[in-house]
């Protein structure tokens, strides 16, 4: 099992982020988290990923629990945050590599040209971050995720903001790195969802409301689309 949740509740304040929350995920593919804001999205990926604990209910990765095994857990899971947080004064090449020593990656310039070759990143190696377009800057972000070469990523909103050159670009990216890695998803955009992803998990006001493959969904709500299906699921919760 690559992701187990097993009764998840995280407060802020007397407000419930996520609400006895369980699902699992297994195997590689691409999995949508969807949402609306304030569903809890976000929360569940920061507490997955290491970055936030939760209140009560276990985040198992890789079958370990993440609170418990907080330095391995962030060797085994790539995260690229909704606000990618960059180094904007380093240059492309240079993050890159120090990204990879800090997670200790044998051969890490080896590693980096692959990185770059991965990501598409090669002509723009020498560039400072903060002279990138945001298409770049996400690939840096999707690079940095994947450096240690991780069997599982936590993507939130990787594409929010980009031209249709750059969605095409990195949503084939992202198609390609789940051929062999887990990849959770998160993100408003439902023609993405249908494109990438094989399964998906809906979320509202913390709880969740769906948690099925495609075939499934649509069977459940004959002649809807998924734009519908997510209207109908968030609004009656």
């Amino acid at each position: 099992m690559s992701v187990r949740v097993e009764g998840l509740t995280k407060l802020y304040g007397k407000q419930k982020a996520i609400d006895n929350l369980s699902f699992s995920i297994d195997g590689a593919g691409v999995v949508g988290l969807l949402g609306p804001n304030g569903a809890g999205k976000s929360t569940t990926m920061k507490i997955l990923s290491g970055y936030l604990r939760q209140d009560t209910g276990q985040a198992l990765v890789m079958g370990l629990e993440v609170t418990q095994n907080l330095l391995d857990i962030k060797k085994r899971v790539g995260y690229l945050p909704e606000h990618n947080p960059l180094y904007t004064d380093m240059y492309v090449q240079e993050y890159l590599t120090y990204v990879c020593r800090i997670y200790r990656v044998a051969q890490p310039q080896k590693r980096v040209n692959q990185l770059l070759e991965m990501t598409g990143l090669h002509p723009e190696q020498h560039k400072k971050i903060g002279q990138l377009s945001r298409g770049y800057r996400q690939r840096v972000g999707l690079a940095q995720a994947l450096a240690p070469d991780p069997p599982v990523l936590i993507l939130d909103e990787p594409t929010s903001g980009l031209d249709p050159n750059q969605l095409t670009e990195i949503r084939a990216l992202i198609r390609e790195t789940g051929r062999d890695k887990t990849i959770l998803l998160s993100t408003h955009i439902m023609q993405e969802v249908e494109t990438l992803c094989s399964h998906v998990l809906m979320l509202a006001r913390g709880r969740l409301v769906a948690d099925s493959d495609f075939p499934s969904l649509r069977a459940a709500h004959p002649g809807s689309s998924l734009e519908d299906i997510f209207r109908t699921l968030t609004r009656h919760s």
